[in-house]
């Protein structure tokens, strides 16, 4: 019997560019690295009030440098990543708080699903994220209405609050438990530093493996 998996837990939001390149990297690592990935949907406007911090798109310069990083790393991590249209709206006005509940319920009634339904979402195919991920019309109808409820708003508070707790300031965030320790890791481009506290190789953002069936 081989050694016990390393838990690692991430937090992320649809909402975060940063996140879905963590999302992916960390999707591509689980079956490689001795590790056991929990995907934790929270949300990213309530860790922003909670630490004072703003979204580095409201901030002119980081906002045009978020812009350009983008586009590299839509290259370089090969995620079909890209600034919508209206992201401002979306960031200042539609947020991303109804997505996180609905993927929230996901988590609770269907989690076998939260990897694909949470992927589609990020690539903003919003009316389509749950057919295309293999959920039925009246599983996704289901869930929408499951997303108002109190243990679907609550489960989503608690998860926040749990990354908050962790000392999020944005997202994502990976949380590591390695040898009874906890390290709380920000952002995607960490991963390097991931493998060496988990003492693990790593070999890139798309590792042979994966770039293989790419």
């Amino acid at each position: 019997m081989g050694p016990v998996p390393r838990t690692l837990e991430l937090f992320y939001d649809v909402l975060s560019p940063y996140s879905w390149l963590g999302f992916e990297v960390l999707c591509r690592y689980r079956n490689i690295w001795n590790i056991n990935l929990q995907l934790r949907p929270s949300f990213i406007g309530g860790i922003m009030k909670d630490s004072g911090n703003k979204a580095p798109a409201l901030i002119p310069r980081k906002g045009q440098y978020m812009a350009n990083d983008i586009k590299l790393l839509r290259q370089h991590v090969q995620v079909p990543i890209q600034f919508p249209k209206d992201f401002f709206f979306v960031v200042l006005e539609k947020g991303s708080l109804s997505a996180m509940r609905f993927l929230t319920a996901v988590n609770l009634e269907h989690p076998e699903m939260l990897e694909n339904v949470s992927r589609e979402l990020w690539m903003r195919i919003w009316s389509r994220a749950a057919e295309k991920a293999g959920m039925s019309a009246e599983q996704a109808q289901g869930l929408l209405e499951k997303s108002s409820t109190s243990k679907v708003k609550n489960q989503l508070r608690e998860t926040t609050e749990a990354a908050c707790r962790y000392g999020a300031f944005g997202l994502p965030i990976t949380v590591a438990h390695v040898d009874g320790q906890t390290h709380m890791i920000f952002g995607s481009d960490r991963m390097e530093l991931l493998a060496y506290l988990l003492g693990e190789k790593w070999m890139g953002p798309v590792p042979p493996a994966v770039n293989a069936r790419l």
